[in-house]
């Protein structure tokens, strides 16, 4: 193992781009020497010149997530963006930079934010969400059922949660494909970040502006009069975290099934013969390929030892969701059941994710579907061709595209405003 050393202390060591460890074909390959070399927190590059610390180890990472004095989730203390090392026009920013939300907020702020996305994910009814959203799988293979080749990514897991979601916010989807195409932007990072940011939020803007002209039954107005929530910004912004989590990660979780469904056969195997249900089949993909694989971000409140590091007042760590699942403490080699939920896919402390459930029902349910309506599914490319949307922070195909065995047409084309789901249904 190398010396430890602090991020700037060797300013010419290159260093692995957390992106690049997203788009690697074997991440755990990459997570392994990074331990190797450094234990179990590791130095990481986030974009040319912008280092950062990617804590890999359980015991790290619930250090960070549980002791809020120590570590905040408040971007405006981080050094290099206070020191005009990060540019104001990075990418980094719209995943990154502070917002007045429940992410960018630390101990009793963040509870007064948190507690409206709780109300809100509490009213919904889980059996009425299934029921919707076999209605969109549906309506979403039938628009290829007839064509016995489709992209499982494009033409299916990333539309089915987006409608599901926008079910659930009263979202106009004649605009689905602008939200899809804003919300790949800021997860990705890079260039175009920004600009799919403001075109997100200028979505959700219109929509509820509509909805103070037309309140309805939908988690919009639910969150419009939380007493907890100020003003307009604090309501838009609890959108944002919601609509972007949940479509973002819940796509990646129904891709990487559906991937490993027709890429791995013992996988495929035990779950169409029943000997894996498709509950532990979610769990198995959520061990190897968490929705978030890199959770940004911490920053370090004081100078602290972490993991055999020196880490600085203002350094910015983050969360290795995807390597800490691969962490021996966690669970030995070998000893993963296909029921153990022991995984740290959805964080850990007080920002775990709130929406664990609904995230579920919406996969399995999208798992389920094309497991029964899609017979004979077969990956058109090999699978070392699948390649990964550039991001740092989420592992998400491109595309997955597959033929299979025509099947019937059974349902008519998707509509463009779909009921909200909530307690009434």
């Amino acid at each position: 193992m190398t010396t430890p050393g602090t991020l700037d202390t060797h300013p010419a060591r290159t260093l692995v781009s957390l992106t690049n460890i997203t788009q690697s074909r074997d991440p755990h390959r990459i997570y392994d020497q990074l331990r190797f070399q450094y234990g179990p927190v590791a130095p990481v590059e986030l974009e040319p010149g912008v280092r950062a610390w990617l804590v890999m180890g359980v015991e790290q990472l619930r250090i960070i997530t549980e002791r809020e004095a120590f570590f905040s989730r408040d971007a405006r203390n981080w050094r290099d963006l206070n020191e005009g090392i990060v540019s104001p026009d990075s990418g980094l920013l719209p995943m990154m930079g502070y917002r007045p939300n429940v992410i960018g907020a630390d101990q009793q702020e963040h509870r007064r934010l948190r507690q409206p996305l709780d109300d809100g994910i509490g009213r919904i009814n889980h059996r009425a969400l299934r029921r919707q959203v076999q209605y969109i799988c549906r309506e979403l293979i039938a628009t290829f059922s007839q064509q016995g080749y489709a992209d499982l990514v494009a033409n299916y897991a990333a539309y089915v949660p987006m409608l599901a979601v926008a079910s659930l916010f009263g979202l106009d989807m004649s605009q689905g494909h602008e939200l899809r195409a804003a919300l790949i932007a800021l997860f990705s990072s890079q260039t175009d970040s920004q600009v799919g940011n403001r075109s997100f939020e200028q979505i959700l803007f219109d929509t509820l502006r509509e909805r103070q002209q037309n309140p309805t039954d939908d988690l919009t107005t639910a969150l419009m009069n939380h007493p907890n929530l100020q003003d307009d910004p604090e309501v838009l912004q609890s959108m944002v975290v919601m609509i972007s989590a949940g479509n973002e990660t819940t796509t990646c979780w129904i891709a990487h099934t559906l991937y490993r469904m027709i890429t791995d056969t013992s996988f495929d195997d035990r779950l169409r013969g029943g000997q894996l249900g498709v509950d532990d089949a979610l769990d198995e993909v959520l061990w190897r390929e968490p929705p978030m694989t890199h959770m940004p971000a911490r920053y370090a409140l004081r100078d602290i030892d972490l993991g055999g590091q020196p880490i600085r007042h203002g350094d910015v760590l983050i969360l290795g969701l995807s390597a800490a699942n691969s962490d021996h403490t966690l669970a030995p080699p070998g000893k993963k059941q296909p029921n153990n939920r022991a995984h740290m896919a959805y964080s850990a402390g007080p920002h775990m994710c709130p929406a664990q459930d609904t995230a579920r029902v919406i996969t399995r349910t999208a798992v389920d579907t094309a497991l029964h309506l899609l017979p004979g599914l077969r990956l058109t490319i090999s699978p070392d061709e699948v390649t990964w949307n550039p991001s740092p922070w989420t592992r998400c195909p491109t595309q997955l595209p597959v033929s299979f065995a025509v099947v019937p047409h059974f349902s008519s084309p998707v509509s463009d405003r779909l009921r909200p789901v909530g307690d009434h249904a």
